[in-house]
């Protein structure tokens, strides 16, 4: 079969992606340093430990596997820490980034997934993003995908390299089959906070701000099924490897499901399918919070045939909790 390299593939949502690959008939090659991922997530291919900044090592990698196309997902990714050290974020996503894309080129290998973000928008409150939608990042999460997006831009025309960029909120949910999940150490995520509550590992959770104007007095966010989510990195995979996108070209497509929920309409499935209450204070807002911001996926829908069907929020919390009740990954 094919081999597929992908970078952060021990992490939560790149180990979703190995497996989505193997299932499609790919061979996923992860690449991890593991400073936030684990090696026991990686179960459905060769493990390749490495740094993206060390080019002799991603030079190994490509000409010991020789992969077909290159799907990236390592990445920085908490927000309040980009707010704190920027030069993390420049040097550890992009930097990283530029690093992983010369080592592509050299390769001979032209076909690229990026799993971008939706913060490179900014607070676009209360609208639909679309792919159109100007993107003004408000810090240096957002700030570093919006200059990754741009670079393949830009080998696109001086190289041909063909990518496919996927724009994304809140991920929640794991593998139905309980192979692999969310596992975060520190965990951020609402939905784990949430069955942390439940389950008594922590003492109960904070709902941050419950004035905001919304039907419930609580803020709006999009999820999406991670299942579906990376469903959606194989149908780009495809697209690309099916000469979908022209030489040199980027396709850029956002998921998500147009609605949103609240915090509290989490809270309350999270209640319904565990059967258990919530231990929960209530805290004042936190600074940068918007109020409601959701994605749709039209695009996606029509041009790459992708389905979300499980991005309900029962099926999200019914599937995170069962494997919250088992999974976990040892260092």
């Amino acid at each position: 079969s094919q081999n597929v390299l992908v970078t952060g593939g021990a992490g939560y949502i790149g180990s979703h992606a190995c497996k989505a690959l193997r299932d499609a008939g790919f061979t996923p090659v992860t690449y991890d340093n593991l400073c936030t991922g684990w090696q026991d997530a990686v179960k459905f291919g060769p493990f390749e430990q490495g740094d993206l900044m060390d080019r002799a090592r991603l030079d190994e990698v490509f000409a010991k596997h020789k992969p077909v196309a290159v799907m990236h997902f390592a990445a920085l990714s908490q927000v309040g820490e980009a707010m704190r050290e920027p030069g993390k974020y420049w040097r550890g996503n992009v930097s990283a980034s530029l690093s992983l894309i010369e080592a592509t080129l050299a390769a001979g290998v032209k076909n690229f997934v990026f799993s971008s973000t939706c913060a490179t928008y900014g607070d676009h409150d209360g609208v639909v993003l679309d792919e159109n939608t100007v993107q003004t990042p408000l810090n240096a999460y957002g700030a570093s995908k919006r200059a990754i997006e741009d670079m393949l831009k830009d080998f696109g025309a001086s190289d041909g390299l063909k990518s496919v960029i996927f724009r994304y909120f809140n991920v929640a949910g794991a593998d139905p089959d309980g192979e692999v999940g969310e596992f975060h150490q520190p965990e951020t995520h609402l939905i784990p906070l949430i069955l942390d509550a439940i389950d008594g590992k922590r003492a109960a959770l904070t709902i941050h701000g419950t004035d905001y104007p919304t039907p419930d007095g609580t803020c709006i966010r999009d999820y999406v099924h991670v299942m579906d989510l990376v469903d959606a990195h194989v149908l780009g995979l495809r697209h690309l490897l099916d000469g979908k996108v022209p030489t040199g070209g980027h396709e850029v497509f956002c998921l998500g499901t147009g609605n949103g929920f609240s915090v509290r309409e989490v809270i309350e499935q999270s209640k319904h399918v565990t059967n258990r209450p919530v231990p929960m204070t209530e805290g004042p807002r936190r600074g940068g919070d918007a109020v409601k911001l959701v994605s749709g996926s039209e695009k996606a829908v029509s041009l790459l045939g992708w389905d979300p069907a499980r991005s309900t929020m029962q099926q999200m919390v019914a599937d995170a909790w069962r494997w919250h009740q088992n999974g976990g990954y040892a260092r």
